[in-house]
């Protein structure tokens, strides 16, 4: 399946139904009078996050979605039915822009959250409706209100509890492949991925997910390389694993030229807790390996850690920090949350109350 992560949708929700001119026309009944029905409203149009999908690969091949128009009035007074609303399954992480780009119409983060993009027209009044003392046999009914249409940018940001970071041949991949059951691409070329990849990583009982993006490279942010595009992806984690290889000559030149180009994407991705670690300690020997980790350690300011995916060296300490940093983050949405229900609610609950 490839991965699509961003598209453009065409909507129009559904018009009313017509509402109907009839009059009651029964034996024995004179001057039945006016029974025309009124129309049936027009479907809505949906979003809808559902579980198994990761991609908006869909709507590569369909962009144009309509709801079904309203049924029309019938006589003896019978109301159109609705029309049947069309409803487009994203992956959760999905927010939908308008056609601008730049105005959020609602962001989907979590399975099952539904929003309404386009509301149905209203159906048209019968002409039981216009009947009145000077006027009792109405031949006019309304006709149904037209539905809204609209462009709409679905942009998909994958969620993920850690992301991993670093210039082209950093060792992600390989990374990602030894903790998960991910298989993504792996060779020894620059830009072997292409497109981000996700994996659960277990450790001592406890999973989380992790992201892999492609390499960042020096420009990325003006689209140099595969550019950095792919970095909404790693907006939504709550730590990143930045790895710089040891097979780098300057290896405090990549971890800062990787950083700057977080910070001109989006300062905030730079204020996330990051674990750096010197990947591919395999391929250099011992002497050097301790020079670059010193030199990693001066540009960082925190000591780094050493990985190795093919002989296991740092892969357990690597998974627990990113696990502690997790949980860490976990505990402070929880204590934020129990005090907002302190404020809400009034200091008098005592504490076994709000923490449920």
């Amino acid at each position: 399946m490839k991965f699509l992560d961003k598209v453009k949708v065409y909507v129009r929700s559904g018009d009313g139904g017509a509402g109907a001119v009839s009059f009651r026309r029964e034996k024995f009944i004179e001057f039945g009078g006016p029974d025309g029905g009124d129309g049936g409203r027009g479907g809505d149009v949906f979003i809808e996050a559902v579980s198994g999908l990761n991609t908006l690969i869909d709507y590569r091949y369909q962009q144009h979605f309509k709801a079904k128009t309203g049924m029309h009035g019938m006589g003896r007074n019978r109301t159109g039915g609705k029309g049947d609303d069309m409803t487009l399954k994203v992956p959760a992480g999905t927010q939908v822009f308008s056609e601008d780009e730049g105005t959020m119409i609602c962001d989907l983060t979590e399975v099952g959250q539904v929003f309404r993009i386009a509301a149905g027209g209203n159906g048209g009044f019968g002409n039981w409706q216009f009947k009145s003392s000077v006027n009792q046999a109405p031949r006019r009914a309304n006709p149904g209100l037209e539905g809204e249409e609209l462009t709409i940018w679905l942009q998909l940001k994958l969620i993920a509890d850690a992301g991993l970071v670093g210039k082209p041949n950093a060792g992600k991949s390989t990374f990602l492949a030894s903790v998960t059951a991910a298989r993504p691409k792996i060779a020894d070329y620059p830009f072997t991925t292409l497109y981000p990849n996700l994996g659960v990583a277990t450790v001592d009982s406890h999973e989380f997910v992790i992201a892999d993006i492609p390499g960042l490279i020096e420009g990325a942010h003006e689209g140099v390389g595969i550019g950095d595009r792919f970095l909404g992806h790693v907006e939504r984690t709550r730590v990143l694993l930045h790895l710089v290889s040891a097979v780098e000559e300057d290896v405090a030149l990549a971890y800062k030229t990787v950083r700057r180009e977080l910070e001109l994407y989006d300062a905030e991705l730079t204020a996330k807790p990051e674990i750096v670690a010197l990947s591919q300690i395999d391929t250099v020997d011992d002497e050097t390996r301790r020079d670059k980790l010193e030199q990693l350690e001066a540009a960082a300011g925190v000591k780094p850690l050493a990985l190795s995916a093919v002989t296991k060296h740092g892969m357990p300490e690597a998974l627990r920090r990113l696990r502690r940093e997790i949980a860490g983050m976990e505990d402070t949405a929880a204590q934020e949350l129990a005090a907002d229900d302190r404020r809400r609610f009034g200091a008098s609950l005592k504490e076994e109350d709000w923490r449920g």
